[in-house]
C-alpha cells in the first residue's frame, strides 16, 4: 500500500515509519494524521510486526504543523463544518471539532505493539507531542524540541495535558509550555522527556537495536498487555486497581503455553519460542476498560 506523506517499512518484525515530507521539514498536516492513523490499525491486526520505529526523513522529525493557510492555519472552521446548537453556539460533542493530533496520540495509547520515537532532528509542536504517547524516545544530538503552542496564540494539544506532565512532572511541563522556546537534545534527556541522546550517525541503530531485544526476546501477547497495563494504570487513583488488573492477567496467562514456554526454555538454558499471538490469544479479562466516548 502506497502512502503520499509516510513511508512503511517491515523487517525483522520490526515496522519502521517515516514521516516522508522532506520539503516541508515534515510538517504535519491531515493526510499525515489519516495515514499514521491508518499504519497503526495495519501494525495492530499484524502478528509478524513486534515493535514499532518512528522517525523523520531528512533533517527534521516533523516541524509541527504545516502553516501553508497562513492566518488561518488553525481556524477549523475554514475546513470543515461545525455542528451549531439552537441557540447558536458551537456543539462541541461535534465530531469535526476534535483536535486531529489528539486522534493520533489517542490510537498510539491504544496500540499494542511497543513504539520507539527515533528524533531525527526538530520536533516542534505536534511533532513534539505526538512522541509523548510512544513509549521510548530516543534522540539524535541535532535534534530539537518545543512545546510552542503558546507562542502560536493556541494551546498544548494532542492530548498533551495529560501526557507531558506524567513523563517530566507538572513544572518542567509547565516552564517548557509557557515558554515556548525550543531547547536541545540534552536539556530533553535532564528533563527526562527522552531516554537517551546518541550520535546522529547512530540513531537509527540504536532504535533498532532496542526495537530487537524486544522483538527476538519477549513473548507479544505479555508485551501488548504490559504497555495496556502501564499506561492505563498512570489515571487510576488506587493501587488496588492495578491488583486487581494484574491478578486477572497473570491468573490467566500462568496457564498459557507461553507461560509454559518460558519457564521450561529458562530451565533448560535455550532461547524461548514464543507462540502466542495478540490477534488470537489475548485473555478473556482484555480490555478491562470502558472506551470511552467524544461528547
Amino acid at each position: 500500500m502506497a502512502y503520499e506523506t509516510i513511508r512503511y517499512d517491515v523487517a525483522e518484525n520490526i515496522l519502521s515509519i517515516t514521516l516522508n515530507r522532506p520539503e516541508k521539514l515534515n510538517a504535519w498536516n491531515f493526510t499525515m494524521c489519516r495515514e499514521l492513523i491508518e499504519v497503526f490499525d495495519r501494525a495492530d491486526k499484524d502478528d509478524g510486526i513486534r515493535a514499532i520505529i518512528v522517525t523523520g526523513e531528512g533533517r527534521a522529525f516533523c516541524a509541527g504543523a504545516d502553516l501553508s493557510p497562513g492566518a488561518d492555519s488553525f481556524d477549523m472552521e475554514q475546513r470543515v463544518q461545525v455542528r451549531r446548537l439552537p441557540n447558536g453556539a458551537v456543539d462541541y460533542s461535534d465530531q469535526n471539532v476534535r483536535d486531529s493530533g489528539g486522534l493520533l496520540t489517542l490510537r498510539i495509547f491504544k496500540c499494542l505493539k511497543p513504539v520507539i520515537a527515533a528524533v531525527n532532528g526538530p520536533a516542534v509542536g505536534i511533532g513534539v507531542n505526538m512522541q509523548l504517547a510512544m513509549d521510548i524516545r530516543i534522540a539524535s544530538e541535532a535534534a530539537r524540541f518545543g512545546f510552542v503552542f503558546c507562542q502560536r496564540g493556541i494551546v498544548l494539544d494532542a492530548a498533551g495535558s495529560w501526557f507531558l506532565p506524567r513523563i517530566v512532572g507538572v513544572a518542567q511541563a509547565l516552564e517548557w509550555c509557557y515558554s515556548g522556546r525550543v531547547f536541545s537534545a540534552q536539556e530533553a534527556l535532564a528533563g527526562r522527556l527522552v531516554n537517551k541522546v546518541v550520535p546522529p550517525d547512530q540513531l537509527l541503530a540504536t532504535a533498532r537495536a532496542v526495537a530487537c531485544e524486544i522483538a527476538e526476546k519477549t513473548p507479544p501477547v505479555s508485551v501488548a498487555l504490559i504497555r495496556q497495563m502501564m499506561w492505563r494504570m498512570l489515571g487510576v487513583d488506587d493501587p488496588m486497581e492495578a491488583h486487581k488488573i494484574d491478578s486477572r492477567v497473570s491468573y490467566t496467562l500462568g496457564r498459557s503455553a507461553d507461560a509454559r514456554e518460558g519457564v521450561m526454555a529458562f530451565l533448560e538454558k535455550r532461547p524461548a519460542m514464543f507462540k502466542n499471538r495478540v490477534s488470537a490469544d489475548m485473555p478473556d479479562c482484555f480490555p478491562w476498560w470502558t472506551e470511552r466516548e467524544y461528547k
